[in-house]
């Protein structure tokens, strides 16, 4: 009876939502460096168990989301943002994203881009990273970066994604390392999507 609820568990866990740790700072500032991230894997579709297959169709990924997926190059589990889909044309100037020849940066600060309805807060401190395009993304796929410019193997180098390829979309952080301890966010969404932000609870 404990070998199937084990079961169970890890096949929920596989299926419908799981937590993923940030292994490196590409995604700061919105993501640090060992952050517990709460991934629903349910957001793209249903998938088969351990083989990865999918059953149900889900929705498709927008820009401004940050997904899960496997590296196209190493097979790697990823975390980074979505910043264009299929059909898209884009080009990164200086680190700044330009999509179907509109700047997402603000005007007035150039480390702020609102990628559809999100708003990524970028690292610049280590310059602005390899240039791309223009180049349109191909239908069914999307084009991944991280929000550390300076500091990210992305697809400036490896190119789109396969939509089909994401495994989920992370949705919240669970635990961030403050000041050499862990700290828990009260509630279970932060700023991962909609600009909704929340307080950090100490411990």
């Amino acid at each position: 009876a404990v070998a199937c609820l084990r079961l169970v568990l890890f096949s929920a866990r596989e299926s419908l939502a799981d937590h993923a740790v940030v292994p490196t700072s590409s995604m700061e500032y919105t993501l640090m460096p060992g952050d517990r991230v709460l991934v629903n894997k349910l957001a793209y579709g249903l998938r088969v168990p351990f083989v990865g297959w999918r059953l149900i169709a889900g929705g498709t990924p927008v820009a401004g989301e940050i997904v899960v997926f496997d590296s196209p190059e190493s097979g790697k589990r990823l975390i980074k943002r979505v910043v264009a889909v299929g059909g898209d044309i884009v080009q990164i100037r200086k680190g700044q994203l330009i999509v179907n020849g509109t700047p997402y940066a603000l005007a007035n600060d150039p480390s702020i881009e609102n990628i559809g309805d999100h708003r990524a807060e970028l690292n610049l401190s280590s310059g602005s990273g390899s240039r791309y395009g223009p180049s349109e993304i191909p239908a069914g796929h999307v084009l991944v970066m991280g929000d550390y410019r300076g500091n990210s193997h992305d697809g400036r180098m490896f190119g789109s994604v396969p939509a089909s390829d994401i495994y989920g979309r992370a949705i919240a952080v669970l635990l961030r390392r403050c000041d050499d301890r862990m700290s828990a966010w009260q509630g279970t969404r932060v700023v991962l999507g909609g600009g909704l932000t929340l307080h950090q609870k100490r411990y």
